[in-house]
């Protein structure tokens, strides 16, 4: 990781890989859509609501996945100083907190019909709820440290002890009986018929491409404004 601790070498790669990503990507995403919403048969048991699937599980990776790749960044900030550590975790942050709100409401919306209510304080939605509520106070407490001039220490510890409730989310389902449905998807193998399977594999492929996509624009904007923002310095000095 520390070849790429130049920013004219990182930004090297990330320009054509930023294209990629989105490109590739965005149709995936279109592909297992269409698919999905319109080819896959219905549920036996929850009918065209189970279509919500394709946009609520590839939200709900993201959301566990942005904050691992955020405690990444934050460890690979405080233990091996990496310059684009700090930058890696504000980029991700965002687009993280984004998705878990998305895979919030999709949620709410397929509870709705499948259990009849649009909330329940079961241990996988309450953990998502706090991983959302763990987003934003890393943003706050960034943006706070950035103001203040501070290298964001703060929030790299926070965004390391924010982890703790990756597990707890993953193993919800099999700690606390409630509502939520259990594992579908394992290293043993699926309950999903492959007419569902592959749309989902193909849209949580798509929207990963994506989340990859803007987390490079957010770090190419962001080394952009340091770099402005130095000159400007040197200018009024």
């Amino acid at each position: 990781m520390h070849a790429f601790a130049n920013p004219a070498r990182f930004l090297k790669l990330a320009r054509p890989l930023t294209l990629w990503l989105g490109w590739f990507g965005a149709l995936a995403v279109a592909g297992a859509l269409a698919d999905g919403l319109l080819l896959a048969p219905r549920d036996y048991l929850q009918g065209d609501s189970v279509r919500i699937m394709y946009v609520h599980v590839p939200a709900a990776w993201l959301g566990m996945g942005g904050w691992a790749g955020l405690a990444a960044a934050c460890l690979m900030q405080l233990v091996w100083r990496h310059p684009l550590g700090a930058v890696a975790a504000r980029a991700i942050a965002v687009p993280g907190a984004v998705f878990t709100a998305i895979c919030l409401a999709t949620g709410s919306l397929w509870g709705r019909p499948t259990w009849g209510t649009w909330w329940q304080w079961d241990g996988r939605m309450t953990s998502m709820l706090v991983l959302l509520f763990l987003y934003i106070g890393w943003i706050a407490l960034a943006e706070a440290e950035r103001e203040r001039g501070g290298e964001g220490r703060l929030a790299a510890i926070f965004g390391l002890v924010g982890a703790v409730n990756l597990p707890v989310i993953h193993y919800s389902v099999l700690w606390w009986r409630s509502l939520h449905q259990g594992q579908s998807i394992g290293v043993t193998g699926t309950s999903i018929d492959a007419s569902m399977l592959w749309p989902l594999l193909g849209s949580a492929i798509g929207f990963t491409l994506l989340f990859g996509a803007i987390v490079l624009m957010r770090m190419r904007a962001a080394l952009a404004r340091q770099k402005l923002e130095a000159r400007l310095r040197r200018m009024a000095a």
